[in-house]
């Protein structure tokens, strides 16, 4: 028995080594230029297209071959030599004693307690039936292509969601699976953040974590919401594990490249939580300041090393369209963050209205106020401490973006300030005066009224572009009646404007007019989309991409309504949109 187990390891071994052996001898052969060029040139032939081969191309092979050779010495390390296989042992020992020391089924009541509040707050999101944004081509052509944006996890997903490789709309599924999500989320940032104490109170402080202004455009879609929340999920995992360092480091990794791998907009809310455990750490001297700067070097060194090995051997160049993912010259970083972080806070300022701001300008009021008047430091140094914390928090809520030359600023791209709320709150509410609850709960409960307003909005909004949309293609059927006459190419000129429901919003809440889409609209690729491919109006192509402009052509007017004027020459159509 014994010389059956120990020829069944040595075969084994013999395996792994031909295998690494093969492994490695490609990606070296892959270092190579002109390796690259044939790799590439092999690619078109299986493919039957011609691909656009340039020198990016080539350089993300190269570093595709660097991470191959890292993973396979790394692999050859745990499961050849005897420190190797130790590490592994270590690291799932100290997982397994992390977890029995968590009581999980205290989790179901205070999660189920939090998936009500959200599935309350976007009960008109759901009713409202939407097709947002993205939505409206998955919708027509079932498409992913998540993994253009490196998004590979969210790729893979999709199809079990749903069931097949082509998606097909299966609303409110994918949103009640989101909120699934957030609600493990919340319960997880309580307890983590709340010294693994979860309350009510702090449950109803968490509220902004999935019911700001910025994650109810990520619920909208129909299609993208999953992910979008698992990628919350992912970022506040690995704190499960700080009691173990190697377990601790070793989820963090596998973490945060989920994180990467489903939506990037979350690459703020680890170093985030990290910031704040650290504060109290401090504040209330629970842990010494070793302790404090070895977790602080740890999560830091972690944090880095896997943001640089997503971008060095799994993401995917994007520069191309609405915004790029390249990184800012090292030469102008500094002056580039100081822009963007600008950027990023007159953003928010001009999104939120009067009234969310006074609550929080409120919750932070009494987050200092709480930190001096509880710590056992220095009530000065504890001050200025609080303040430094605040803005440092802020800076880190919108993640890596930061450092991109050209960072996306949409609603869905800052849902990392709600988490930034959430934690504020969360803090403020723990052992505080009813003074700071009242103020945190007036500043929630905003929030939740406001998840009833969009849902209502997108509703208002869709009907009235629906009619708009309806009066242009019975106009253009009157006009060019004919189905089998060929493709006419049209462009949309300026806008329709919002509801008048919407504009009432706007008058307290400026947020709204960005988080609901017009629908109908010349600058707006996914208004095409919808215009053409949702009401089977087919002798009509696009012309969105069109590098000339029919309004300098001086085409022949041959309709003019209350809404909108028509030019057209026969094969070309301009439409005027007016408000």
């Amino acid at each position: 028995m014994a010389q059956n187990q120990f020829n069944r390891k040595t075969k084994t071994w013999k395996i792994i080594i031909l295998l690494s052996a093969i492994g490695l001898i490609a990606c070296i052969f892959v270092l190579f230029p002109q390796v690259r060029q044939w790799v590439m040139h092999f690619a078109e032939q299986m493919l039957h297209k011609e691909m656009d081969i340039d020198q990016s191309w080539s350089d993300v092979l190269f570093f595709y071959a660097i991470g191959g050779i890292c993973i396979i010495l790394f692999v050859d390390f745990c499961t050849l030599t005897n420190s190797g296989k130790m590490l592994i042992q270590n690291i799932k020992q100290e997982m397994k004693d992390c977890l029995s020391e968590i009581d999980f089924r205290s989790f179901i009541k205070p999660g189920l307690w939090v998936f009500a509040v959200y599935l309350l707050g976007i009960l008109t999101v759901i009713r409202a039936n939407y097709l947002y944004l993205d939505d409206i081509k998955r919708a027509v052509d079932g498409s992913r292509y998540w993994y253009n944006w490196s998004r590979y996890i969210s790729e893979i997903l999709s199809i079990f969601v749903h069931a097949d490789t082509r998606l097909t709309d299966i609303s409110p599924l994918p949103q009640l699976l989101a909120i699934v999500f957030l609600s493990i989320s919340s319960v997880l940032l309580v307890y983590i953040t709340g010294n693994k104490k979860i309350t009510a109170v702090r449950l109803l402080a968490s509220i902004p974590l999935g019911l700001s202004p910025y994650i109810l455009s990520c619920l909208a879609y129909k299609y993208d919401s999953p992910y979008m929340a698992l990628s919350i999920l992912a970022s506040i995992v690995p704190f499960l594990f700080m009691a173990r360092k190697k377990a601790f480091l070793f989820v963090s990794v596998l973490s945060l490249l989920i994180m990467c791998m489903t939506y990037q907009v979350a690459s703020g809310i680890y170093p985030l939580i990290v910031i704040m455990l650290c504060f109290q750490y401090w504040n209330n001297r629970e842990k010494s300041m070793k302790e404090i700067g070895s977790f602080l070097g740890r999560a830091t060194l972690v944090f880095s090393f896997s943001m640089l090995f997503f971008k060095f051997f799994l993401m995917r160049p994007h520069v191309d369209t609405y915004t790029s993912n390249a990184m800012l010259p090292f030469s102008s970083m500094l002056a580039g963050i100081l822009n963007n972080i600008k950027t990023y806070a007159i953003t928010i300022n001009n999104d939120w209205g009067i009234l969310w701001k006074t609550g929080i300008a409120f919750v932070l009021f009494f987050f200092v106020t709480k930190s001096v008047s509880l710590s056992k430091q220095k009530r000065l140094l504890s001050l200025i401490v609080s303040f430094f914390v605040i803005a440092l928090s802020f800076i880190l809520s919108y993640g890596i973006y930061l450092l991109l030359v050209d960072p996306l600023y949409l609603p869905r791209a800052l849902f990392g300030f709600g988490i930034f709320l959430a934690i504020l709150c969360i803090y403020v509410v723990s052992n505080c005066r009813k003074t700071a609850l009242v103020v945190v709960f007036a500043l929630n409960w905003c929030l939740f009224v406001f998840a009833f307003s969009f849902g209502n909005a997108l509703a208002d909004q869709a009907r009235y572009a629906e009619f708009r949309i309806g009066v242009v293609l019975h106009d253009l059927s009157i006009l060019y009646p004919n189905q089998d006459a060929e493709y006419m190419t049209f462009q949309l000129k300026n806008s329709i404007d919002y509801a008048p429901s919407i504009k009432n919003i706007a008058k307290n809440y400026p947020i709204i007019e960005r988080l609901v889409p017009k629908r109908l609209s010349a600058d707006r690729y996914w208004d095409y989309e919808y215009l053409m491919n949702h009401f089977n109006y087919n002798p009509i192509k696009v012309g969105y991409h069109l590098s000339d402009d029919f309004s300098s052509l001086n085409l022949p007017v041959v309709l003019d309504s209350y809404y909108h004027t028509i030019q057209s020459d026969g094969s070309r159509v301009l439409i005027l949109l007016k408000h």
